[in-house]
């Protein structure tokens, strides 16, 4: 579903991600973890060609993203993205933040478009806040929002940034609830968070990366969590820190 091939990218004279090189395949669950500054956040945003990079290929479905010939809208509406802070249209209500996309990008009828967005609605169990605005919604709910606006464009794959860091501690568990149902449901994700209970729970593989953008490790979930002495002395030093409390 998503190859990422030696992919490097700089911010001026400053290397963000250095030779990344990874895979997706299709229903599988990938979460990406690490510290601050390691690059994560800037890696899933090249996969939708939110950030440009200077070196690498990375194709969606055989597609190269990158390439001067790709029409990112198009390619967009297949990729799935939920953000950190939501970027939920204020001044739309929730149903019409679920339908302009649908109807701007994939040419859909509005009627379509609100039945689509309303069936993806009643899918992370906010139908009854459906004619709210985004700031009668509390951070968790407005989260979910964003995911249904995703699912509402029949992605093929979705990306995740950091999606519970914003929330308050006690709204996160609701958002989660929502992702590990679509990872249940067999959704290809690709997912930036530090929740490592999340990680363990559905994640197929995990990715951890280091300041300088480098992939220390790719492997199965069993494995980046196992007590194993063959782990690489940062990603080991990293879960011991994470995990302790």
């Amino acid at each position: 579903m998503i190859e990422i091939k030696n992919v490097s990218k700089w911010y001026g004279p400053v290397q963000v991600l250095q030779n990344c090189s990874t895979t997706v395949q299709k229903g599988e669950v990938v979460v990406v973890c690490g510290p601050s500054g390691s690059g994560k956040s800037t890696l899933i945003k090249t996969v939708n060609g939110l950030e440009t990079i200077q070196g690498g290929t990375i194709l969606v479905e055989g597609l190269d993203v990158h390439s001067p010939k790709t029409k990112l809208p198009a390619l967009r509406a297949k990729v799935g993205m939920v953000f950190q802070h939501f970027e939920l249209f204020p001044h739309l209500s929730v149903t019409e933040n679920l339908v302009i996309a649908q109807v701007k990008v994939l040419g859909r009828s509005a009627v379509d478009a609100e039945q689509r967005g309303l069936r993806m609605l009643e899918r992370v169990g906010l139908m009854q806040h459906r004619h709210k605005y985004p700031g009668q919604l509390s951070g968790g709910q407005q989260q979910r929002v964003a995911i249904a606006r995703a699912l509402s464009m029949d992605p093929v794959v979705m990306l995740f940034d950091e999606p519970t860091s914003a929330l308050d501690p006690e709204m996160v568990g609701e958002v989660l609830d929502v992702m590990v149902r679509l990872a249940k449901e067999g959704m290809t994700m690709m997912v930036v968070t530090h929740e490592m209970g999340f990680a363990r729970k559905v994640a197929d593989r995990v990715i951890f990366m280091d300041v300088g953008g480098r992939i220390l490790a790719d492997c199965a979930k069993d494995e980046f969590f196992s007590p194993s002495s063959a782990r690489h002395p940062r990603t080991k030093d990293f879960l011991d820190r994470i995990l302790t409390h």
